[in-house]
């Protein structure tokens, strides 16, 4: 397998993915990162980190059945993969470990001005 490090937007990508399991698909993969996480998202770069999930070995898919409504164009339906839950819960479990590593005192009088 080629690569097993993901990003945060492959990660989101990923999630949404399983969220919409068994109709994930490039529009409303992005309608969903729209409406889950309030981000603007063009459809390419959905589709670019869809393609690089499944060459990681992350995703797999398969076209779905013609329809009427689609003028017969068929959608890509994606799915995760063993290696691609593996990965999200590597990131989560990392991600994990640095929140419980910050002291309690780093969070006392925080300010967003900085120093």
């Amino acid at each position: 397998m080629k690569g097993t490090q993901i990003g945060e937007f492959e990660e989101v990508v990923l999630l949404v993915v399983g969220l919409l399991y068994p109709n994930a698909y490039g529009v409303n993969v992005r309608q969903e990162i729209e409406s889950q996480i309030g981000r603007k998202v063009v459809l390419g770069a959905i589709h670019s980190a869809l393609n690089r999930l499944e060459s990681k070995g992350f995703l797999v898919s398969k076209l779905a059945d013609e329809t009427h409504a689609r003028g017969g164009r068929r959608k890509r339906l994606f799915q995760i993969t063993a290696s691609g839950k593996k990965a999200l819960e590597t990131n989560r479990a990392l991600r994990n470990e640095l929140w419980n590593q910050i002291p309690e005192v780093a969070w006392k009088g925080l300010s967003y001005e900085g120093f």
